[in-house]
């Protein structure tokens, strides 16, 4: 099992250095923050004009355009969108970077795949905290902390391991655990996450189930809440407990299902296909697909986007959640309409 490194084992070197955060999106925002309340010196980077600017003023933080904060900071990490990373790096940081400093990203997608190449010189690092910067900021707020994943690529100084492990503490994650990988493995598996199961597997396996009971007859509204709405409360135990944990809690009539139609539904063509996308990322196939859409300007994917905003589960999800929001109450029920043990 991979070692899990705590607070306890960790320094606070980041303390004594002067970090800059590029970007203040939902990462950049959460980074710069808890880093500030930790006790470090942060200052945000952004480009000129950025509405952002206000935000984090309000914030009590620093702000800086992205080359001004780069020249003031010892250890700099980028938190802007991965397609806008490489134009950004070329003309505000690169020029900017000098021996001894830290570089570091929250997401290995442009080193490994070359899109940046950081000089030999300059120490090289990954944090990567495992889930959303809004719930990065919460958990910390709330003394609780995040899971994140480290790596070293360069350590010029000797000293890049460290004070790596120290800017994970400072965002609050030596509170949950740290765990050391490469740029390769965080950024592979990643991918394969959001493409096979998290977002891509799972929202066609939403819209699918949907779809069958509305062709089937019944009504959008239930098929909504059966195979959408309720999804929350499975992830949940999940999260809490495993799948044990889930079966647990799920009537004895879901957890028969469970065994006896999820086979049906992920079978070993499923698995081959998702094998399929895992090479897609291994070689490159899918880095190349996705630069070369953003140099074309985006159309297919701004595309896909709006299709995607306009299908039935979407108009029926807004509306279901509209009365929500009007106080009246939906049915959340257990699966099968069991009451779990």
């Amino acid at each position: 099992m991979a070692r899990v490194y705590r607070e306890g084992d960790i320094g606070n070197e980041i303390t004594q250095r002067k970090v800059a955060i590029l970007g203040y999106g939902s990462q950049g925002h959460a980074h710069a923050l808890n880093l500030k309340d930790s006790g470090c010196e942060v200052a945000v980077g952004l480009y000129e004009g950025s509405a952002s600017k206000e935000k984090a003023e309000a914030e009590g933080l620093q702000v800086m355009n992205t080359a001004d904060a780069v020249r003031w900071a010892d250890v700099v990490m980028m938190l802007l969108p991965d397609e806008r990373q490489p134009a950004v790096y070329r003309a505000e940081v690169e020029p900017n970077l000098s021996e001894g400093m830290l570089m570091l990203f929250a997401h290995g997608f442009n080193i490994h795949f070359n899109q940046i190449v950081v000089p030999l010189e300059v120490d090289l690092g990954l944090v990567a905290p495992k889930g959303p910067g809004h719930v990065l900021r919460r958990m910390y707020v709330e003394g609780n902390g995040m899971p994140s994943l480290f790596a070293v690529q360069n350590d010029a100084s000797g000293e890049a391991r460290d004070l790596i492990l120290s800017y994970a503490r400072g965002i609050g994650s030596g509170r949950a655990g740290i765990i050391e990988t490469s740029f390769a493995e965080e950024t592979e598996t990643d991918l394969f996450g959001e493409q096979a199961v998290l977002c891509g597997g799972l929202t066609e396996l939403l819209k699918a189930g949907f779809d069958t009971l509305v062709e089937a007859g019944y009504q959008p509204e239930l098929a909504y809440y059966e195979c959408v709405n309720e999804l929350k409360l499975i992830v949940d135990l999940i999260y809490e407990g495993g799948l044990a944990g889930m079966r647990y809690s799920i009537s004895n009539t879901a957890e028969y299902g469970d065994y006896t139609a999820g086979p049906k539904i992920i079978d070993e063509d499923t698995r081959e296909r998702m094998r399929e996308i895992l090479a897609n990322i291994q070689s490159g196939k899918f880095a190349r697909d996705w630069v070369l859409e953003n140099q074309a300007g985006g159309a297919s994917f701004l595309a896909m986007r709006h299709r995607e905003a306009q299908l039935p589960v979407e108009r029926v999800g807004a509306e279901l959640r509209a009365l929500a929001a009007e106080g009246v109450e939906t049915p959340t029920g257990s699966p099968s309409g069991g009451d779990g043990r």
